[in-house]
């Protein structure tokens, strides 16, 4: 049985896809779970002596303060769905995918749901994989949304 369900957003297209698997997996399920919507903030590159035009802390402020928006639209999409939802805002802690997976576990949770790209390749190894991270080291099944192929 399927009580919390942990879904990772990064306000993408993709994650979105994943947020409303999320919702309508939960709205089918017989007692439908708690959902626990995740946010994680990375930490931008500080670069010494780089010449860099930003200051480190108030852009990071400002991704908090963006990653809080989108848990409370992602929130208000749940609870318009009639589900019960709480949302979290994390600082990375190394790598998202690890990240994820480490707050599934401290959340008991009982599945992960979250979007992927689904690149392939020289892509995937050039961009890597937070969902592939989170499906290997995730203690809980992991379900992979795809965003759907547009029809050209």
């Amino acid at each position: 049985m399927v009580k919390r369900i942990l879904v990772p957003i990064d306000g993408s297209r993709t994650a979105e896809h994943g947020l409303a698997e999320a919702i309508r997996l939960a709205r089918e399920l017989k007692e439908p779970p708690h959902l626990v919507v995740l946010h994680i903030v990375e930490p931008p590159l500080a670069i010494p002596d780089a010449g860099v035009g930003y200051d480190v802390v108030t852009l990071t402020q400002a991704l908090r303060e963006h990653g809080h928006a989108l848990l409370e639209r992602a929130r208000s999409r749940c609870q318009t769905a009639g589900l019960s939802a709480e949302i979290e805002l994390r600082d990375a802690q190394g790598r998202v995918g690890d990240t994820v997976a480490e707050r599934a576990r401290a959340r008991a949770c009982d599945l992960i749901v979250i979007g992927t790209h689904g690149r392939r390749g020289a892509n995937r190894w050039v961009m890597g994989s937070d969902a592939e991270i989170v499906a290997r080291h995730s203690s809980v099944p992991v379900l992979l949304v795809r965003e759907p192929r547009s029809s050209e």
